[in-house]
């Protein structure tokens, strides 16, 4: 394995002042509710607002302000997410079986949370697309209440239009005009205006994150998101022109991304070098690519395609694309990743929009434990035991064992008085 390029820095570190600058917004939001909202509101998006609630009329308006095609696109990658998540949920299913002791039954149910939130940016463009990975996944969980809330858009001074229709498209029940840290505090404590939600999904900056890591216990969260990644496996029958421009398509999300070239050719890698010179000059998001490829690109020259699968699993990426020969056999390898592309033609832009998978993916490795947002993230899944008396006395034995073994002589009586009574 050779190293051809390196990332020069960490993409994301946690630091103590953003720790209690999140702390006191989160206080803030807590002791003073909507007041605090409000003024957040001014603060940051320069807003003057009495409420941070969406009202039917501003979302009617918002139709009004989007084109036609922007809304049939948005329909169009609704129906796909939608139905990936509905088929995901049907893989779900009750169980209640007889134990192997007589007497006994034992199951679990799939039970949605009652009431959810769905974080959706404001970056340097609306993104729509994030409103439907996570309102769209939580109606297809069957989640009762899925609130959704965005920052203000400049230029509008409320939510942007696209996402407002997305998130009305995507069947979201409450919108709420806000961001920060201090959306998380009010989805996770409530206000006198917003009640609490029990989990709170979706990707946001180093405020978002934080102020979700440190509401969790208070509240679900889906997971603690860093910057974007894409990790490319590529041989010599990868086109460098594709090659080239999915490293772009990564770099331009935000000068933290992260683009991985992995390849077993180097020609094809130097041929990529130089589609992408040629490339990036063609892009309005120039500098943002360059920041970003400057700061985090790398790029390996593996010595067999089984040491590139190997690294790919080792750093286990947020996106990885597999171009090369074999492509199903070399994917079939592949263990950690949030999503997967498979094919010259599958970039990870189909992933971001329209393919039907959720986008709201694991990252900074995190991928060896864990998944992107599915409808399972909005379910839990409660046990249960159903004993008559048979099966009591079936259990009574071992279980006032343990119960003497871990010096726990009430649980042994609330067998023993059982089985007596019994007698």
């Amino acid at each position: 394995m050779k190293i051809l390029k390196q990332a020069e820095k960490k993409t994301y570190q946690r630091d103590a002042a953003l720790t209690h600058t999140v702390m006191d917004i989160i206080e803030n939001v807590q002791t003073n509710g909507d007041k605090a909202l409000i003024e957040y509101a001014a603060k940051f998006d320069h807003m003057d607002i009495d409420t941070v609630r969406i009202s039917p009329e501003q979302v009617k308006a918002a139709y009004e302000q989007v084109d036609e095609e922007t809304i049939e696109t948005i329909r169009f990658a609704a129906g796909q997410i939608r139905f990936f998540a509905e088929k995901q949920r049907e893989c779900l299913k009750d169980l209640n079986i007889p134990s192997r002791v007589e007497g006994v039954e034992i199951g679990h149910r799939m039970i949605p949370v009652d009431r959810c939130g769905c974080y959706v940016p404001a970056g340097r463009h609306p993104l729509p697309s994030s409103a439907l990975m996570g309102i769209v996944t939580a109606k297809a969980a069957g989640v009762q209440e899925v609130c959704a809330c965005s920052p203000a858009y400049a230029g509008y001074g409320t939510i942007h239009p696209a996402v407002l229709v997305a998130m009305d498209i995507a069947g979201a029940d409450e919108i709420y005009c806000m961001g920060g840290a201090q959306a998380v505090a009010a989805f996770a404590y409530g206000t006198q205006s917003i009640k609490k939600v029990d989990l709170i999904v979706g990707p946001g900056n180093k405020f978002v994150t934080e102020a979700k890591r440190q509401v969790l216990g208070d509240v679900g969260i889906d997971s603690l998101a860093g910057p974007s990644e894409v990790l490319i496996v590529a041989d010599h029958t990868a086109d460098p022109e594709f090659l080239a421009i999915d490293l772009l398509a990564q770099a331009e999300h935000d000068p933290n991304s992260k683009a991985i070239l992995v390849c077993t050719d180097r020609a094809t890698i130097d041929e990529t070098m130089k589609k992408m010179d040629r490339l990036i000059t063609t892009l309005n998001t120039e500098d943002v690519c360059r920041q970003s490829w400057k700061d985090n690109g790398a790029i390996y020259l593996a010595d067999s395609m089984q040491e590139a699968i190997d690294l790919a699993n080792e750093i286990a990426p947020e996106h990885l694309e597999i171009e090369t020969d074999n492509e199903r056999e070399v994917a079939q390898q592949m263990r950690h990743y949030g999503s997967l592309f498979v094919g010259h033609y599958a970039p990870v832009a189909f992933g971001d929009f329209v393919s039907g998978p959720n986008h709201t993916l694991p990252t900074m490795g995190t991928a060896r434990y864990s998944n992107g947002v599915w409808v399972g993230t909005f379910i839990k899944t409660p046990f249960h035991q159903f004993v008559n008396k048979q099966g009591c006395l079936n259990l009574a034995q071992p279980t006032m064992n343990f119960a003497n073994i871990e010096g726990l002589p009430a649980h042994r009586d609330s067998v023993r008085l059982r089985v007596e009574r019994m007698k």
